[in-house]
């Protein structure tokens, strides 16, 4: 195993409490639009150290390609936040471990890679393993709408994850994931009419869920995405950061209540396929090794 698989690893523990974090101030009426504003300049202030990484500022004819990056950016977590507010967190979340298998796609059609066999595996057995996942007797969770809502959120940071690793070789790491989160603050300035309050109508102790998941959620992706920027390997990096659907499964069931998170209530049932589904996600990771 390449010793920087232990990034990915470590971005997807932070990513779940991230999420359970967000969810629960979800359910205290903060919203989708406020949520990411607040998310992305959390994340936005996060990544300005990289500026001590160096590289070269392109020209601004250049520039689009920040901008697009951070247009994915953006769309992948409006559409986490909409499926974590209409659905459950151990559907959401697993869901997006169809990225392997979006990336190894992304990965052929724009950067000309020739993928080995155990990255396929790896990819399918993750694939099968959200399938399992996803199996519930409970229509009320909206799952059907919450698996659609994250798998464009996975399609969107797929994109965004195969760009990343295109793009930042000819900026330096240090130059191009500044410039992109330049253009997420601009871009989530748009948000500001959506709102459904403002921002300082927030009370205390709504903001410390929506605080902390925030900063889990931002410091997740400086891991995540300069893992992507320095060692390029969006497949390999992606199918291991897919074992967060194995840590929501298990912090649900384990913790979930500590974030007023009521998904265990669905009943033994339920579970048995999501951990049966989390382990083919392990064995996908774990294939990657051989």
């Amino acid at each position: 195993m390449q010793f920087y698989y232990l990034f990915p690893l470590m971005s997807s523990l932070l990513y779940v409490f991230g999420v359970l974090f967000v969810k629960q101030a979800s359910g205290m009426g903060v919203g989708v639009w406020r949520t990411s504003f607040v998310s992305n300049f959390a994340t936005a202030l996060v990544f300005i150290p990289v500026l001590g990484f160096g590289g070269e500022w392109r020209p601004m004819v250049d520039w689009w390609q920040p901008a697009i990056v951070a247009a994915l950016f953006i769309s992948g977590q409006v559409f986490t936040f909409i499926a974590l507010e209409k659905g459950d967190v151990s559907v959401a979340t697993p869901v997006m471990g169809s990225k392997p298998v979006i990336v190894a796609i992304l990965s052929i059609a724009l950067l000309g890679h020739d993928l080995q066999l155990k990255m396929w595996i790896a990819a399918g057995l993750s694939a099968l393993g959200v399938a399992l996942l996803n199996v519930t007797k409970n229509a009320k969770h909206h799952v059907i709408s919450t698996i659609l809502l994250s798998a464009v959120a996975a399609v969107s940071f797929s994109l965004f994850d195969v760009l990343v690793a295109k793009f930042s070789p000819g900026w330096g790491i240090g130059r191009f994931l500044p410039a992109m989160f330049i253009w997420v603050s601009v871009f989530s300035l748009g948000f500001v009419p959506l709102f459904s309050a403002p921002l300082r109508s927030i009370d205390r102790r709504t903001w410390k869920p929506l605080g902390w998941g925030s900063l889990f959620l931002a410091l997740q992706g400086l891991v995540l995405i300069c893992s992507l920027g320095f060692y390029g390997d969006a497949t390999g990096i992606n199918v291991v950061y897919s074992s967060r659907g194995l840590w929501s499964v298990l912090a649900v069931w384990l913790i979930g209540h500590w974030f007023a998170n009521a998904e265990r209530d669905m009943g033994v049932a339920v579970f048995r396929w999501r951990f049966g589904g989390a382990f083919l996600l392990l064995a996908g990771i774990l294939s990657l090794t051989v």
